[in-house]
């Protein structure tokens, strides 16, 4: 995808639309990141932003071709780990992890500190550059990458400066995270789409505001989340019941609406159609 320059909310809103309906191999995961954090600040000049990441994956060629080892992936991901983490700094923020900060990645790349998902992005970002395969995995609670080069494959930890993960590692980590009862199993070696990368990054920011009782500053964050996934039939449900907690009827009516157009038979469901009703008698 073309590097569009988008100076306006409307600008930003439509390219964000645009990539919600792209094929999975054709979204710029870490432009689209960067609208994301550009949609509240519009004025706000992606194009030294990009320049930064253009600047991070020259320097990781560069250091792969003075050493010549550009054709293993111990080699790559050397080198990608020595610019990212060495010579421009960037760490996990595991000091003040759910700062608002770490999930917003102008904030990231001007602070040098990220969740994982975040520093993920910029991870990927460089190797996919060079010419790795390189995916997010579906591993619930801490955002782990999976690089290839070559044939060989090898799992990494955006937030702990790209260290490797052995299965025992993972292991480990699920049961810290999940409970000593939790197993890995195939589906946490899962490739996640950008798509969900991205809707993982703003969720992580949509749970902390929340968490934190800012729904008006919340929801913002979930109608940036339908842009990119307009028939998530969950997303409208949380914009109708933000809506309504805000007390704004009509909004919430029709994103509860939504939900119940798209959303098959769950378990939230009859509890939302008896909400909406409850609403639509409170409007008249």
């Amino acid at each position: 995808m073309n590097s569009i320059p988008a100076t306006t909310r409307k600008d930003i809103e439509d390219e964000l639309r645009r990539v919600g309906s792209l094929p999975n191999g054709e979204i710029n995961l870490a432009r689209t990141a960067l609208l994301l954090a550009a949609r509240e600040r519009p004025a706000v000049d992606l194009s030294a932003y990009e320049n930064h990441l253009s600047e991070m994956t020259r320097e990781a060629g560069a250091r792969l071709v003075a050493e010549n080892s550009g054709e293993s992936l111990e080699g790559i991901i050397t080198a990608i780990n020595s610019v990212l983490y060495e010579q421009y700094g960037y760490r996990g923020d595991d000091e003040n992890y759910d700062d608002l900060s770490n999930a917003d990645l102008f904030s990231v790349i001007d602070r040098r500190r990220g969740l994982p998902v975040a520093l993920g992005i910029l991870y990927l970002h460089i190797a996919r550059r060079l010419y790795c395969e390189a995916d997010g995995l579906s591993f619930p609670g801490h955002f782990l990458i999976r690089v290839g080069y070559g044939g060989e494959r090898r799992v990494l930890d955006p937030f702990n400066e790209g260290r490797s993960c052995t299965p025992a590692d993972m292991r480990q980590l699920l049961k810290a995270l999940a409970g000593i009862d939790a197993e890995l199993t195939r589906e946490h070696y899962a490739a996640s789409s950008d798509l969900q990368i991205l809707l993982r990054l703003q969720n992580n920011l949509k749970l902390c505001l929340l968490r934190a009782q800012k729904a008006d500053e919340a929801l913002p964050v979930v109608e940036s989340m339908l842009l990119l996934a307009p028939e998530t039939p969950d997303l409208w449900r949380e914009a109708g019941l933000i809506h309504n907690h805000l007390g704004q009827l009509r909004e919430g009516i029709h994103a509860l609406e939504q939900y119940l157009n798209l959303a098959g038979p769950d378990e939230h469901r009859q509890e939302t159609a008896q909400l909406l009703e409850e609403m639509r008698g409170r409007l008249n």
